[in-house]
């Protein structure tokens, strides 16, 4: 029996309604304060800057750099993915006022909004947040006489790393995308085929069966699948060498990403196996671990925290500003950002940001040592609170101590609020490494321009909507 349609009103409009809405904005909203109170014209400047030292060529239509600072900095606010971004952009009435779009009916696709904020990259979202920042120290609402530091991890979103389930994901990996190269890899596919079974075959016995084996006998199960692997990454190289530079030119759209995604592989997994290798040898791990094929530059960072000892992804400095303000910085190396370095290197990056050192700095027990006590008198601070380890003693006392142990809590604060779900520090969508760092310095972006709000909003006395 056919389903009845569903009746509409009954009561027929004498004149049809307008698509076409016309709403006030609230004075109060955020997204307008925020409008109101940017300096555009020093904004752009400095995001045409950023943009101009990395284009190869003008060449072109000129962007619509209005727009994309504005969505960029509507984005940073709450955490969203471009589709969202771009459907609030063309519906959400103050976010097209942030964008300067109210008198037209374009909008930004999500497709622009990503490739723009991949231009800026790390670094120029890094340059956006120290704008923020000096703006909040020009109103008073942040004090860079005062200054604390800490190391954090950025948990990236990936699978919990082992050796068995890093071989399947190459296996799985190259399957799928030498069916998307096409032609050029035909053959590689048919002679790899039977090597790829036993690989699918091996993977299924360890995650069967070898919950009852021994130690020994799920190294050999590894040490098997290794050699498996090793024989189908050499058939791999092989066959990306036996195709002619014309023929890889050719390729296009999907096919050419494919194309890539196959080289990366192969170079990751000639690294991998040789680590593994090792690791069954001498039970050790190889220094510069890959733990992830598709971000290699991922690392482990051990953090002893009850229940997660160790976290997956990258090291991250982050510095506060009495007042609440934050300024991030990226390790693109596991040892870089040590808390021993980078208690001395955020201060030399806050004299190279507001020429001349804070008066008051606190760091944990992690950055106390006589050297970096010695450096930092040298640089210029007069209050150096760097909690001390065993017997030493404490640099600093009395109401001082007080002030600098109670700015030493609140990073901890800050840190938690740019990791929760609002922001989206910790686990973004990203799929590289250089995505990570724009994902974590967007984040602070957006905690660094909501408490900004905030501050201008209290001092006016006014409640913020939105």
């Amino acid at each position: 029996m056919a389903t009845p349609r569903r009746q509409r009103s009954r009561q027929a409009e004498l004149f049809a309604r307008s698509t076409r809405s016309m709403i006030a904005l609230d004075e109060n909203h955020r997204l307008v304060l925020m409008t109101h109170e940017i300096d555009w014209t020093e904004l752009l400047e400095l995001v045409q800057a950023i943009r101009m030292s990395k284009l190869k060529s003008e060449a072109g239509r000129p962007p619509h750099l209005r727009a994309l600072v504005g969505a960029v900095a509507f984005r940073a606010t709450r955490r969203m993915t471009y589709r969202d971004t771009e459907d609030q952009i063309r519906h959400y009435a103050p976010a097209r006022y942030l964008c300067g779009l109210t008198e037209t009916e374009w909008t930004p696709d999500a497709n622009t909004i990503q490739d723009f904020e991949e231009l800026l990259g790390e670094d120029g979202i890094r340059r956006l947040n120290e704008y923020v920042v000096k703006w909040a120290v020009e109103e008073k609402l942040a004090d860079p006489t005062v200054v604390v530091a800490d190391t954090t991890a950025q948990e990236a979103a990936i699978p919990h790393p082992n050796e068995m389930g890093l071989m399947a994901s190459f296996v799985t990996a190259v399957v799928a995308a030498s069916k998307k190269v096409g032609p050029a890899l035909r053959g590689f596919v048919d002679k790899v085929a039977t090597v790829f079974a036993t690989a699918k075959r091996k993977v299924r016995e360890y995650r069967l069966f070898a919950k009852e084996k021994t130690k020994a006998a799920k190294d050999k199960m590894v040490a098997q699948m290794t050699t498996v692997i090793e024989k189908a990454n050499q058939m791999l190289g092989q066959a990306v060498k036996d195709v002619s530079a014309e023929t890889a030119a050719r390729l296009r759209r999907y096919k050419k990403v494919a194309w890539a995604r196959l080289k990366h592989l192969h170079q990751t997994m000639g690294k991998l196996t040789p680590q593994i290798r090792y690791w069954l040898r001498t039970g050790y791990v190889a220094s510069k671990k890959i733990i992830n094929l598709r971000i290699p530059e991922l690392y482990a960072i051990v953090r002893g925290k009850v229940g997660k000892t160790v976290e997956f992804g990258l090291s991250w400095g982050i510095t506060r500003l009495r007042g609440g303000f934050l300024l991030a910085t990226l390790g693109t190396d596991k040892s870089e950002l040590h808390d021993s370095k980078f208690a001395v290197r955020a201060v030399r990056d806050h004299i190279a940001k507001f020429g001349k050192p804070p008066r008051a700095y606190a760091y944990d027990r992690g950055g106390w040592s006589e050297a970096n006590v010695t450096e930092l008198t040298r640089l210029g601070v007069k209050h150096i609170g760097l909690a001390p380890r065993g017997r030493a003693h404490w640099r600093v006392s009395g109401k001082m101590k007080d002030t600098l142990v109670s700015e030493r809590a609140q990073v901890e604060g800050g840190i938690g609020t740019i990791k929760c779900g609002k922001y989206g520090f910790n686990k973004p969508a990203a799929r590289s490494a250089a995505t990570m760092g724009a994902c974590g310095q967007r984040a602070v972006l957006g905690f660094n321009l909501n408490k900004l709000l905030r501050g201008l909003a209290a001092r006016r006395e006014v409640v913020l909507v939105g």
